[in-house]
């Protein structure tokens, strides 16, 4: 999207056809790429991933890979294998070694050592011994970005589950709120105050059996105060891993009386929802017998697999 001297693309979302919520931002002649990790649902259903949410999958890491290259920063919101390359990533993962020596002493922004988990930590410490970067902590304002203090994942738990959030400003505010989840009032309340102009943010996780009642209400309470107050509101990640998604963004633009979007919707795209499609996929388009396998062992390829990309 290009407008006000600042263009946002975002690569990757459960509504574009892969978990993950990346995207790529120029604002003030810096180039800042904000997750570039990507991932399917290993499981679903009893299912493995669909040869054409792979196929997707394949042609969005090119994107992001692409994207490193051309990045002045890069920033990490948290390490979890959908919002970062991995060292040792599964088939379906943007494997760190993609890109090694793509982009060398980039600036690349991550939370706190205090807030990473021991899981965060092990990845972190993976991904310094391999990429030859700049690595900053976000504690502060570095040109156009602002960084949030961690906040939680979701609701406020485990002190070492939390993501990081991004400002950046140009002529208009954009805001990427990961894995928030529309679940913690007071971060609610520091995104208003940021008085963005477009949010990206993650919404609730409603395909999960034990999102309680009460979370469910607070999500969307929250969602309409985010949608009352910005000017283009896009929900997606968690919330779009089921066709449930939807219809709550569709019920919430009524309610709000404002369009809110999803990821697909803003960039112009049509909404590939296949992670909640995985049962149907794998009815209309049985794959091979053992491709799986075959394709983790380089002997088989996504070719005739490819209808969703564009």
């Amino acid at each position: 999207m290009k407008g006000a001297a600042m263009q946002i693309d975002i690569l990757a979302a459960e509504s574009l056809g892969v978990r993950g919520l990346c995207c790529f931002i120029e604002a003030q002649g810096r180039k800042i790429l904000i997750d570039p990790g990507i991932a399917l649902g290993y499981l679903r259903n009893g299912l493995l991933p669909h040869p054409a949410q792979v196929a997707v999958d394949e042609a969005i890491r090119t994107r992001i890979v692409e994207a490193w290259t051309q990045a002045t920063d890069i920033v990490f919101s948290h390490f979890h294998g959908d919002h970062v390359p991995l060292v040792g990533a599964n088939p379906y993962q943007l494997d760190a070694h993609a890109v090694i020596d793509r982009n060398p002493r980039v600036r690349i922004w991550t939370k706190p050592p205090e807030s990473l988990s021991p899981t965060e930590q092990k990845r972190t410490t993976s991904l310094e011994a391999v990429l030859d970067a700049d690595w900053r902590i976000g504690l502060e304002s570095h040109g156009p970005m602002t960084f949030s203090p961690p906040v939680p994942h979701g609701e406020k738990a485990d002190p070492c589950e939390t993501v990081m959030m991004t400002k950046v400003r140009d002529k208009a505010v954009f805001v990427h709120a990961s894995d928030i989840q529309l679940l913690d009032d007071a971060v609610i309340s520091l995104v208003l105050r940021w008085k963005p102009d477009i949010l990206l943010a993650g919404g609730p996780p409603l395909y999960l059996r034990h999102l309680r009642e009460d979370q469910r209400d607070r999500a969307w309470n929250n969602a309409l105060r985010l949608a009352t107050a910005v000017d283009r509101l896009i929900l997606d990640h968690h919330l779009l891993r089921s066709w449930e998604g939807l219809e709550w963004l569709r019920r919430l633009s009524k309610a709000s009386g404002r369009e809110v979007l999803c990821a697909a919707d803003f960039m112009g795209k049509p909404r590939l929802l296949l992670e909640a499609d995985r049962v149907r996929l794998y009815g209309d388009m049985p794959p091979p017998f053992a491709w799986h396998e075959d394709y983790a062992a380089g002997k088989a390829t996504t070719h005739g697999f490819r209808k969703f990309i564009s």
